[in-house]
């Protein structure tokens, strides 16, 4: 293609986004009863501008194109990227709008992500259920017997090994997020330590839940994590779906370059990081200061649980569809 041919192509696009650009930055009256600029419309011009300019440049189409272009792109990075809000205007819309409309943006990084934490979980909790003895291949005798003293009927402390709420719960919160900090930057090894590390974790929960639950310990366990795994293991799924994100930009990165590609998914993905990031502190206070309660009744535990989770998964199926 020449490039006469490939201005003509797309010139109505770049005229396009100029046109919304200007009326963002107020540099043009709108006409009268013209439509509201959307800016779903401008970001999607904004990336096909930047793969017309990366094409551009590779091959080495005239200057004033690629002058036109590299302000294009500029202009509007600055529009869809600058930051107007601060504090608590700032927050209200990230976990009203943001967070759970970058979620369902996701979905299909979200349910993979999901299917390689749960399902084995579910098959290695089957087996060591039934093999209880398969419980040493995932863990070494004297971690098994420190999950069973930890939820016995003895136990002084249900599901910890420090007594203090306080200590378990930095505990908790640098244990969560190493987890998760795990399952996002495998991602960066083109999405292959995003999938160990999310199999492995479903593996060691699927493994622990079933060996307790044989050796009689369910109940205690089982009120123990059901509260707070709503937030933790959610968590885990969108770190391990940002992750996912990543390593495909890196391995079909499209048009970009690989550099432009990861930059671009990791813009993308960071409101999911950091909605992660909040599921996994309220997530940690909850194992320390409700779910290790040993005097609460298991009803009462599994009925805020029940709570937890459908407001949990209401949150990110239906909150901010109104502002989309």
């Amino acid at each position: 293609m020449t490039p006469l041919q490939f201005e003509e192509r797309y010139q109505a696009e770049w005229n396009e986004l100029e046109s919304a650009l200007d009326r963002l930055l107020q540099r043009k009256r709108a006409p009268k009863n013209a439509p509201a600029v959307q800016g779903e419309r401008v970001a999607l011009l904004y990336r096909r501008a930047c793969e017309h300019l990366a094409l551009a440049r590779a091959r080495s189409y005239p200057a004033y194109m690629l002058d036109q272009l590299e302000r294009l792109t500029a202009n509007a990075h600055q529009v869809i990227y600058q930051r107007r809000e601060f504090g608590v205007a700032s927050v209200r819309r990230f976990l009203a709008e943001d967070f759970p409309r970058t979620v369902r943006a996701d979905a299909r990084y979200v349910w993979l992500s999901a299917a390689l934490l749960y399902i084995p979980t579910l098959i290695i909790g089957w087996l060591v259920y039934r093999r209880p003895d398969l419980i040493l291949s995932v863990v070494d005798a004297r971690t098994a017997a420190m999950f069973d003293q930890m939820y016995s009927d003895s136990a002084t402390a249900v599901g910890r090994a420090a007594q203090g709420d306080w200590a378990m719960f930095g505990f908790y919160i640098r244990h969560n997020i190493g987890i998760a900090f795990q399952c996002f930057a495998g991602g960066l090894f083109a999405g292959i330590g995003t999938l160990f590390y999310l199999i492995y974790n479903g593996a060691l929960f699927g493994a622990v839940a079933g060996y307790l639950t044989m050796r009689g310990h369910g109940p205690t366990f089982w009120s123990f994590v059901v509260t707070h795994s709503a937030f933790e293991l959610t968590a885990i799924v969108l770190s391990g779906a940002a992750g996912l994100k990543i390593g495909h930009a890196l391995v079909m990165p499209g048009r970009l370059t690989r550099m432009q590609s990861l930059v671009e998914a990791t813009r993308n993905c960071a409101p999911v990081v950091a909605g992660a990031a909040v599921m996994l502190l309220a997530a940690a206070a909850l194992e320390a200061f409700w779910s290790s309660a040993s005097w609460l009744p298991h009803a009462v535990k599994y009925t805020v649980a029940a709570g937890c989770w459908i407001a949990v998964l209401g949150y990110l199926t239906f909150q901010g569809r109104s502002a989309s």
